[in-house]
């Protein structure tokens, strides 16, 4: 049976006109001439980092991303813990395995499942392995049977292939093997012989967002092409998606109709057909064993009660769908504390929240209900202050012990993992177990150490403070800055400014070696021997106060996020931190979006813009790559009204004759087909054409959205944003 759901939209506006573009020429991504340009853009910029210190500040970086010490996280599937691995002599990579005992020791010893180097070159295919699902099994089999993930270039577009853990090989096609063909998709196990397929490859159609329109049911040793049509949505919805929870006792398949970023409508297969689950399109929703799990977006009235938008509400999942509007409310939002993200051991449930952008973890106990419903949380004493600490299931099943466990290791399902980082604390990997204490409805919570990640710099020099400047409509703006304990206050400190600011993306503190040699550890020459300043901005349009926060600065309300990161910079010089020659701004992505506005619109504030994987030329962003899909971040600007609030942040078309722009480094990958290279290329090109002094650009070749498919890669990027900010800011 095939649904297809219906837009419900009226009539369009007239498409608004697009402005003259002299380098549109450039969009065509693996033209020749445009990589010839390409390659001489690339040649220059290497040349400029060429000299000083660079090559050691990338050998610096290199080290760390290569580091053997670093921790090996892993995720567990039936009796053992498997891990991807990059290393020096491993750069595209190991999938490998161990037990508990040998993970817990020093050196582990993995089995290698799949060697992704030597993939590549039996095949003279330059695969990256983007993550492997597996096959539930039955009656007390382990995990056998995996489909693999391999991007060709780096990209979004992987190619999936059935693989057999115990055979340590790919599952032969012509024997009956899955071989998805590489194309923007997903899928997920049916059953043994079953995939459920969302794909654009074998003609299937896609949407104007470039990923998948149909679900399909694709039969072991069928063609895709000849699958079973399950499910399929309007072109101008995002993507679709159908998914089986082989949760035993709780099987169901799901169609999930993404219209856009932020609404959605879901789908249950029930006696052969699609039963929709009844709620309204911006309230996300989970499905755990019994239960239903509820986010709203936006406020909501379900029974004429109002649920706050970043709630978390609970129902019983038959109730619901037999017509029950009882919601238990699992938590509930304040002004400083937001529910970043939420994990089911078997009996109970892990709440990751952020109290003014530091850590808090709840454990909800739903045995344990108070005479309003509510379930007994208890406060996980895991989280120091301005710290980012996150807590979730080692595994939910009732698994028995795997090789080399210990009889009390995951009998009960309630082991969790909790993952510990700071600016200056390198990250720890502890893992616990959640027991009703006796008599109380507390949940108590043992956890140990596992793992520690070394120190890559000297970080007991250094410290972390958190402030909060003022936006231009009154808003308090959190920001982290890590510098040395010895700072002063003159205004003459490199700094470098960091920050996204969109899609509900919250930036907590992390601890990177890379951050820590290449930038506080750089330092001055001559008897000033200063070293770098870190800042990261936790600006609206991400999501570290929920949902409001995002929604704060979308569209017409998107100069909010520009404005927050502005004042941070005002900050940082009225509290004697830096100045203008001295402070620099980077960010990738949407955080090249964000840059890319503080190069146009607040030019008088920074000294350099580091511009990554960027969002630049808003007027054509939904015509290229996955654009379209962002239509509900920034607005659509074929609309002329829409348009009207677009360009005021489309950085492509703010450039202006006789501006004193800070020096420009603008980074991108021809792979990258996310956002593609194309709107880096073209800012750059009308940069250049207009005049504007040292403005640098460099395309990998390779890497995909990521810039990079390797640690080598990683490493030259990192190297040269870094550099550039160094010598752009670190002068008298």
């Amino acid at each position: 049976m095939t649904t297809t759901a219906e837009t419900g939209q009226g009539p369009a506006e007239p498409i608004a006109p697009e402005p003259t573009d002299e380098n549109a020429w450039l969009e065509d991504i693996h033209g020749e001439e445009q990589l010839a340009w390409v390659r001489e853009q690339n040649a220059r910029t290497e040349d400029l980092l060429d000299g000083d210190d660079y090559a050691a500040v990338e050998a610096g970086i290199l080290e760390v991303l290569d580091s053997t010490d670093r921790i090996a996280m892993v995720g567990k599937r039936g009796g053992y813990y498997y891990n991807f691995w990059k290393d020096q002599e491993h750069p595209k990579g190991l999938w490998r395995r161990t037990t508990w005992d040998s993970y817990k020791a020093d050196e582990p010893e993995w089995d290698v499942l799949l060697d992704i180097d030597a993939l590549a070159a039996a095949e003279g295919q330059d695969w990256v392995f983007h993550g492997a699902t597996f096959l539930r099994p039955r009656d007390g089999d382990d995990y056998r049977h995996a489909m693999i993930a391999l991007s060709p270039d780096g990209g979004d577009a992987n190619r999936y292939r059935e693989f057999d853990v115990a055979t340590r090989s790919f599952v032969d096609p012509v024997g009956g093997g899955f071989d998805i063909p590489t194309a923007k998709g997903n899928i997920s196990w049916l059953d043994a012989d079953t995939l459920l397929v969302s794909s654009t490859a074998a003609g299937l159609p896609a949407t104007s967002s470039s990923y998948a329109r149909t679900g399909v049911k694709l039969r072991r040793g069928q063609l895709l092409d000849d699958a079973e049509r399950l499910f399929e949505i309007p072109e101008d919805h995002m993507l679709a998606m159908v998914v089986h929870d082989a949760t035993p006792g709780f099987e169901r398949t799901f169609a999930v109709d993404y219209i856009d970023f932020y609404n959605r409508h879901t789908w249950l297969m029930q006696d052969g057909r699609w039963l929709a689950i009844d709620v309204p399109t911006d309230v996300n929703i989970s499905a755990h064993r019994g239960w239903l799990l509820f986010r709203p977006r936006n406020d909501w009235e379900p029974a004429g009660t109002v649920h706050p938008a970043g709630s978390l509400l609970a129902a019983r999942f038959d109730d619901w769908l037999a017509g029950s509007r009882e919601l238990t409310v699992l938590f509930t939002p304040d002004e400083r504390t937001s529910l970043q993200s939420w994990s089911w051991t078997r009996d109970y449930l892990l709440l990751n929240l952020l109290r003014d952008v530091s850590s808090e973890i709840r454990v909800l106990d739903p045995s344990q209900a108070g005479p309003d419903g509510s379930w007994a949380s208890t406060l996980l004493d895991a989280c120091p202050p301005l710290h980012d600490v996150n807590a979730y299931a080692v595994d939910d099943e009732d698994a028995l012990p795997g090789p080399g466990d210990d009889a009390s290791v995951d009998a009960a399902g309630n082991d969790f993992w909790l993952v510990a980082t700071g600016f200056t604390t390198p990250t720890t990997l502890m893992r616990g177990t959640l027991t009703a204490a006796s008599g109380t409805p507390t949940v108590v919570s043992s956890h140990a150490v596992v793992k520690q990640s070394p120190s890559f710099f000297n970080d007991e020099l250094y410290e972390v403070q958190q402030h909060f400047a003022t936006s231009a409509d009154g808003t308090k703006v959190p920001y982290f800055q890590v510098a040395a304990k010895d700072l002063v206050l003159d205004g003459r400190n490199p700094t470098q400014l960091s920050g996204y600011g969109g899609f509900e993306v919250s930036r907590t503190p992390a601890y990177s070696g890379t951050i820590g040699r290449a930038w506080l550890e750089r330092r001055l020459t001559g008897p000033d021997a200063r070293g770098g300043v870190y800042v990261v901005a936790n600006i609206r349009g991400g999501g570290e106060y929920g949902p409001s926060w995002h929604r704060a600065a979308l569209q017409e309300n998107r100069h909010r996020a520009y404005e927050d990161f502005a004042a941070v910079a005002k900050d940082l010089v009225t509290r004697g931190v830096t100045s203008r020659r001295h402070l620099g701004c980077v960010g990738g992505s949407n955080g090249g979006l964000l840059v890319g506005n503080m190069l146009t619109r607040y030019p008088e504030l920074f000294g350099a813009v580091s511009c990554g994987v960027p969002l630049l030329d808003m007027r054509r962003y939904t015509k290229l790559s996955a654009g379209y899909s962002w239509i509900a971040e920034y607005g659509d600007p074929d609309v002329p009204s829409q348009w009207e609030f677009i360009k005021t942040f489309s950085p492509y078309h703010l450039l202006r004759d006789g501006v004193d722009y800070p020096e420009t480094f603008i980074w991108t990958a021809t792979s990258d087909d996310r956002v593609g290279p194309v709107q880096a290329r073209k800012m750059a090109a009308r940069m250049q054409a207009m005049g504007i002094p040292n403005v640098w650009f460099h395309e990998a070749l390779e890497g995909g959205h990521a810039g990079a498919s390797d640690n080598r890669q990683a490493a030259a990027l990192q190297a040269r944003s870094n550099h550039f900010l160094w010598q752009a800011l670190a002068g008298a």
